[in-house]
């Protein structure tokens, strides 16, 4: 299975995407997805955060230092940093 097909794979566990988005497209419906969760459900935005094992005081740094992007791709990238990090875990240790 390609790269992309299992990163899809992993964040269709918390989000409906298109199984042939691009690394790019898939990236920018994660900055709109969370962009609507930072304005109008936050707790929900917590819960994908810690399903999906981002690192909260890493990404509090990243908002703190980051001022030349948007929360909401400071958290896309986290999240999709965090999920292409297990699908190299699952390549490595799948035989």
């Amino acid at each position: 299975m390609s790269d992309i097909k299992a990163l899809i794979g992993l964040v269709s566990n918390d989000f409906e995407v298109d199984s042939n988005f691009s690394e790019a497209q898939l990236r920018a419906a994660l900055i709109k997805v969370f962009e609507y969760l930072v304005e109008d459900n936050f707790n929900k935005l917590l819960q994908i955060l810690y399903r999906a094992d981002v690192d909260q005081y890493k990404l509090k740094e990243l908002l703190e230092n980051t001022p030349d992007k948007s929360s909401a791709e400071i958290i896309a990238d986290a999240y999709l940093n965090r999920q292409k990090a297990k699908v190299e875990i699952r390549k490595k240790y799948s035989g």
